[in-house]
């Protein structure tokens, strides 16, 4: 067994279909073609940080704990590691990203390696201290970062009846391997919606989870399901979403998968969304004793690496990182590594969107289930979910373009530049138009001529 994240096979079956496929078209043959594109028709950027919670550095308690359980594969000497991720770092990294526009999910999990409770206290800090560490994480970690429990310990797994861990160091009862796999939608249900209420006891905003290492990984459908469940339970989000896998190959997708949709024509549809990574960590590994390398993300001359593969590919292009390796001892190696990959995608790119994987998993869910039928003059939306910067090519060209919702028709502002397309404007040439505009929930109407 390896801890670290692996590529696992979605299982056939998994998901809802989406209503329609696109390009749309009318069997008016005078009818215009449409076509969903990306938001904004850029391409939607972010970072997964994983293992990172408040003031616990989770290699340090990790470790031995994962040595415990296999001996010959976790030698490493973790006693020379941080036992703290301190404060210090988290505002100099969340005021960066503030500044900077970088945007994605952090983990905070909720009893990091069983050390203690980050919604009551932490042995080996004061209780000022963690309330301080959390208050920081309102202040500049959530204004650009979703927030996910990484399961409850993200080391042994607990008994939600006592609080307490299973006093086995075995794979089964560890959430990275094999305690997660054979459980039912329900079961993993509970455990999940344990963890959320730690995060909301502490006053942390949530609307989705992440898997630690191969959490859930041979028992896909049952952890869609019950990521559904959770996240809707213990904080009421409308479109729960989760991170499990990651794929590094060019020939697979890592376009974000839309499941178990239902009830899309009634008041309250539901869905739940994967969102895949398309790196390894290649910033500094999970236990940051390895230095990573910008090169494998985008090379020095601009012209490869995995996040050019997939931003031309039109696909989202989601790092994958662990907090551990972007601290790298004090060293800071991984987050040295994200200003350089930064500076090159600015220098190469121009149509770049960063998201956080909330933002993205709305705009998928509505690219995928949102319904379209075409007409000569007007286009019928029908929409399960609203979204902000809903992009449509149209072909032919229009010169006028009016969104119509609830009787009354607003114009869109015609552009001149496509690069300065959003919300309320739309982008007219021989090729096409593109149309820019928040989709609401429900029926609208584009009326074009």
């Amino acid at each position: 067994m390896n801890y670290t994240r692996r590529s696992f096979v979605k299982t056939a079956g998994i998901g809802g279909a989406a209503i329609a496929s696109w390009p749309f078209s009318s069997a008016n043959p005078a009818a215009p073609s449409a076509k969903i594109l990306n938001p904004y028709n850029r391409v939607p950027v972010s970072l997964i940080i994983d293992d990172s919670t408040c003031l616990v550095n989770m290699a340090y308690y990790g470790i031995p704990q994962f040595a415990e359980v296999f001996p010959d594969q976790y030698k490493q000497n973790w006693r020379k590691l941080p036992r703290e991720i301190p404060d210090s770092f988290v505002r100099e990294f969340g005021e960066w990203c503030l500044d900077s526009g970088v945007k994605g999910k952090y983990s905070i999990v909720p009893y990091p390696a069983c050390t203690g409770w980050i919604s009551r206290f932490i042995p080996g800090w004061t209780e000022r201290e963690l309330k301080n560490s959390l208050q920081l994480v309102r202040d500049v970690i959530l204004p650009n970062w979703d927030i996910h429990p990484e399961m409850v310990s993200h080391t042994r797994a607990i008994n939600i009846t006592t609080g307490q861990p299973y006093p086995y160091a075995t794979p089964e009862y560890m959430e990275n391997w094999e305690w997660s796999q054979k459980k039912s939608a329900d079961e993993l249900a509970a455990y999940q919606a344990f963890a959320l209420k730690i995060l909301k006891e502490a006053g942390l905003p949530c609307e989705g989870i992440t898997t630690p290492g191969g959490y859930g990984g041979r028992n896909q459908n049952n952890l869609a399901l019950s990521t559904l469940e959770a996240v809707r339970e213990v904080y009421g989000a409308e479109i729960p979403h989760y991170f499990r896998d990651l794929y590094t190959e060019r020939e697979k997708s890592v376009a974000p998968q839309v499941l178990h949709a239902s009830g899309l024509d009634s008041s309250d549809p539901e869905c739940v969304v994967s969102i895949l990574g398309c790196t390894d960590d290649w910033f500094g590994g999970w236990d940051g004793l390895v230095p990573g390398d910008a090169n494998k993300f985008i090379t020095v001359d601009l012209a490869s690496g995995r996040m050019v593969e997939v931003i031309e590919s039109g696909e989202p292009a989601i790092m994958v990182c662990h907090w551990p390796g972007i601290y790298f001892n004090g060293e800071k190696t991984g987050f040295n590594i994200l200003k350089q990959i930064k500076e090159r995608l600015d220098q190469k790119y121009n149509n770049l969107i960063w998201m956080k994987l909330s933002e993205i998993a709305r705009y998928w869910a509505a690219k995928e289930l949102t319904s379209i039928s075409t007409d000569r003059n007007s286009i019928i939306i029908k929409a399960p979910f609203s979204t902000p910067g809903f992009t449509i090519k149209l072909n032919p060209s229009f010169r006028n373009i009016g969104i119509k919702r609830g009787g009354e028709e607003k114009p869109l502002e015609r552009i001149k530049n496509e690069n300065f397309l959003k919300e309320g404007t739309f982008y007219s040439d021989r090729n096409g138009t593109i149309i820019c505009f928040d989709l609401g929930q429900g029926m609208s109407e584009v009326v074009m001529s």
